[in-house]
């Protein structure tokens, strides 16, 4: 699949991952990006991180915390938590309602998320069950549901069509230049110290390392991106 260089714009975009952290490290350099172009963005997380550290008595408290951090550094301006237990996911009527919601509230042109095909990476490593299921209700609820008022009337008035920016996929048709965003990505990713620990410097350079790597991929200098750029067709 040819990955073509991709210019993000919009007045507004909306992020919706699974989990504290996913957004800052699989997109956090064009959300700044965004950012700093002027759009208002929305980060939208599905769980409450609250079983992903070995001490989980405050965990929810923790990485609410280290949200909100990384947030504020990469200048989004609104942040929904729908505080869904880890691993609680499921691509269902609820979790699309309220996603349908979101949506609509917050009317954006541009919205990223997971991509929910990818399953395997490489050879041995498999994708996070909250992840995919994240990722098929974020596509579902963008299309048709958020577009078309005979679904969920009660969620608000319809919103046009959507475009997607799906993030870890193995089939990236689109590139982000993130270069002028890269080390502030690296700043936001260090925020989540309950789960980096001792490993923060080794993370930081692994996600310098992968942002370099894809923008020699596309044949760029610096820093990029990747994503699977998608549009609904029904």
């Amino acid at each position: 699949m040819t990955v073509e260089i991709y210019e993000p714009a919009a007045s507004v975009a909306l992020a919706c991952f699974a989990h504290p952290d996913d957004a800052e490290v699989l997109c956090g350099g064009t959300l700044a990006r965004l950012a700093a172009q002027g759009a208002r963005v929305v980060l939208v997380v599905a769980t409450r991180g609250d079983k992903g550290l070995a001490r989980v008595d405050d965990a929810e408290e923790r990485r609410t915390g280290e949200l909100l951090e990384a947030a504020a550094i990469l200048a989004i301006a609104d942040v929904v938590q729908l505080r869904y237990g880890d691993g609680d996911l499921s691509n269902d009527l609820e979790l699309r309602r309220r996603l349908v919601t979101v949506l609509r509230s917050f009317a954006p042109q541009l919205v990223l998320g997971p991509d929910p095909t990818t399953v395997f990476y490489g050879g041995r490593l498999y994708n996070h069950r909250d992840h995919r299921e994240l990722g098929w209700a974020l596509l579902d609820a963008a299309l048709p549901a958020a577009s078309q008022p005979g679904y969920f009337p009660e969620a608000g008035e319809p919103i046009g069509p959507l475009e997607v920016l799906l993030a870890g996929s193995e089939e990236p048709n689109s590139a982000v230049d993130v270069s002028a965003y890269l080390e502030r990505k690296v700043e936001a990713v260090r925020q989540y110290r309950s789960r980096l620990g001792a490993a923060d410097g080794v993370l930081a350079d692994a996600v310098v390392g992968r942002a370099v790597d894809a923008a020699r991929s596309v044949g760029i200098p610096g820093a990029a991106e990747l994503f699977r750029r998608v549009e609904g067709a029904g």
